[in-house]
């Protein structure tokens, strides 16, 4: 939102730093979302060690945004915690200590916190972390502890997303497909809305016949380094991947290439939001100054059906000499907004019209980024580095002028937004997540009058939704939709497994009422040896993936809103090779697409190969579907 241009002394900037180029912003670590295939036949494949902790260390906070360097030590930027443990919520008063009642793995009492109607939680013996747990302890120690410095993040991070791309398998599976079949429209984001395959006027059916096979793929394409290819978008008539300095739009059902838009840099951040009529927004790379390295600073509108670039834009900074670089990009209601370092901008999706521009008041106030989809809400910043004062605030799309605001409470030094519509949001209040998700709780929101409706407590240990430290827009793993919010628990042992053969991991999905914070009656089954996360709503229902047993092929169901009852859509084939292929694209740091019967999986960054037989193994993308 716009504010008087009256910009106070700003940070060191960093720009003439060597910004490690390609350190990703979200660590491609083996993450929650990953199914897993042995060598010589085990359950999951070969995954690479992490740094440092026990097996599967979830991935450490995230380090700044791609091609962006640090801000100093001493100012650290927006995205990492330093205040103390929370005190008592904004607005919260105090409730006397109440001993909660028991219940089962994650399901559905709610862990006491601090804040409305939660008491203070005494001291509780942590989970122990089991192999494949996304929850166990970072590298940073245990639960609760302090994370790892900002530079060895990144360093960790850098071999981490390394390891994870060069372990990729290999595959040889192709199919055919009549082409009777197009895509379902504007199905690609995680927090889209649509149907279900069970009722509720949905758009997604199950189809007579749920096997699905190979329909496409395309190899990786060469590079010399860690290379960010973020953006894959699906609309009735296109899908649409980035690649090494393009964006390449693909017949939905065959992959024949129906455009190509050439660009002058890569791709480096995306809005996973889309128009009705098929319109989106990315960030891509300049020389920015003459620089010799990348910088995130140019902005597009682009029409996904025709591949036409409808505008391109940057904005320069304070004080006029550089480019404005950005950390994160989103559409919301007809608007492009943008946010980084220097503050937020905004752009008409459609003319390029510019609507505002980064600023910083006087009290040293700024938007750090959007959220986006049927609404646009700003995140904005306030006070200084070591105790600032983060407002959540619906913005007029066009005037940016804020319709409510939220005071998020203290010991919280960022706000993730998790929806729009309705307006839910994540924190990691007083860093007491302890699982580097960045988040410790959910809040609901009233956005017409800033109210807090609901606080969900989501400790680290029972839950597996994720949001990147340092964004507001890029969580996974979590969806909210029609009055409810959708969360999967930390994969664990299966209670009512038989056997001692049986494989005995598997995990659920929950739904909490968002005007009332209490989890619904009910639970969605991964069942024996799967695993499984949200990827979408459709309508009231959730489009969810599953990962597989080392025999099984994965799948995508419905999970019907009301009932949580799981209707199988597709379900992958279970041959080696097929597997291989699906497993190396990681569920938490790839692109997941699915409509109409097809699932589209894309990479987000792209690293050398080390031989010509690893470069076999790897893949820009690949497509299944039904039918």
């Amino acid at each position: 939102m716009s504010q008087p241009p009256q910009p106070p002394q700003q940070p060191p900037r960093p720009e003439d730093t060597p910004p490690g180029f390609g350190a990703p912003k979200e660590p491609p670590a083996p993450g929650f979302g990953a199914p897993q295939e042995p060598p010589a036949g085990g359950f999951g494949a070969a995954t690479p060690p992490p740094p440092a902790g026990p097996p599967n260390t979830p991935p450490p906070a995230g380090p700044p945004a791609y091609g962006y360097p640090q801000a100093p030590a001493q100012q650290p930027g927006y995205g990492y915690p330093q205040t103390p443990p929370a005190q008592p919520g904004y607005g919260y008063p105090g409730q006397p200590p109440t001993q909660p009642a028991q219940a089962g793995y994650g399901y559905p009492g709610q862990p006491a916190q601090a804040g409305y109607g939660y008491p203070g939680q005494p001291p509780t013996q942590p989970m122990q972390p089991q192999y494949g747990v996304p929850g166990a302890p970072g590298p940073g120690g245990q639960p609760g502890g302090k994370k790892p410095s900002t530079q060895l993040t990144i360093i960790i991070a850098a071999v981490v997303a390394v390891a994870l791309i060069v372990g990729g398998g290999i595959w040889y599976a192709s199919g055919k497909d009549d082409g009777k079949n197009s895509a379902q429209g504007d199905t690609g984001g995680a927090k889209g809305d649509g149907g279900s395959a069970t009722g509720g006027g949905g758009k997604e059916k199950a189809p007579a016949n749920t096997a699905a096979r190979v329909l496409f793929q395309t190899p990786q394409p060469k590079v010399t380094d860690l290379t960010s290819v973020h953006g894959s978008w699906l609309t009735d008539k296109v899908y649409v991947k980035a690649g090494v300095k393009e964006i390449v739009g693909y017949d939905p059902a065959k992959g024949t290439q129906l455009w190509k838009l050439p660009l002058t840099g890569n791709v480096c951040e995306a809005s996973t939001h889309t128009s009705a009529d098929g319109k989106t927004a990315f960030a891509f790379e300049s020389q920015d100054g003459g620089s010799k390295y990348a910088s995130c600073t140019e902005v597009a509108g682009l029409d996904l059906n025709t591949g036409k670039l409808l505008w391109q834009a940057d904005i320069k900074g304070a004080n006029g000499d550089r480019k404005t670089r950005f950390d994160e990009i989103t559409v919301g209601a007809g608007t492009v907004a943008a946010g980084g370092l220097d503050g937020g901008a905004a752009w008409d999706l459609t003319t390029g019209k510019e609507l505002w521009k980064p600023t910083t008041t006087a009290d040293q106030c700024k938007d750090v980024g959007y959220g986006g989809g049927d609404a646009l809400v700003a995140v904005r910043k306030c006070g200084d580095y070591d105790k600032p004062t983060i407002n959540v605030q619906p913005l007029d799309p066009k005037s940016g002028q804020p319709i409510s605001t939220y005071k998020m409470m203290p010991g919280i030094d960022y706000a993730h937004i998790v929806s729009t519509k309705p307006l839910v949001l994540a924190a990691d209040v007083g860093e007491s997540a302890g699982d580097g998700s960045g988040i410790s709780d959910f809040f609901s929101v009233d956005d017409k009058t800033g109210k807090l409706l609901a606080r969900i407590p989501a400790p680290g240990d029972k839950y597996s939704a994720d949001c990147d430290s340092t964004s507001v827009e890029k969580c996974t793993m979590v969806v909210a939709g029609g009055g409810k919010l959708y969360v999967p628990t930390e994969e664990h042992e299966n209670a009512v497994s038989g056997s001692s053969g049986s494989l005995g991991r598997t995990n659920e999905i929950l739904a909490f009422d968002l005007t009332t914070g209490q989890a619904v009656p009910g639970k969605a089954d991964a069942g024996d040896g799967y695993t499984m996360f949200p990827l979408r709503m459709d309508g009231t229902n959730v489009i969810a993936y599953k990962n597989a047993p080392y025999d099984k092929g994965t799948q995508v169901v419905s999970i019907d809103g009301a009932s949580l009852k799981s209707t199988v859509l597709l379900e992958n084939p279970a041959d080696r090779s097929v597997r291989d292929a699906i497993t190396s694209f990681s569920g938490k740091y790839a692109d997941i697409l699915y409509g109409n019967g097809r699932l589209y999986l894309g990479a987000q960054l792209l690293s050398k190969p080390y031989s010509t037989t690893d470069s076999e193994k790897k893949f820009l993308f690949m497509a299944t579907g039904t039918g």
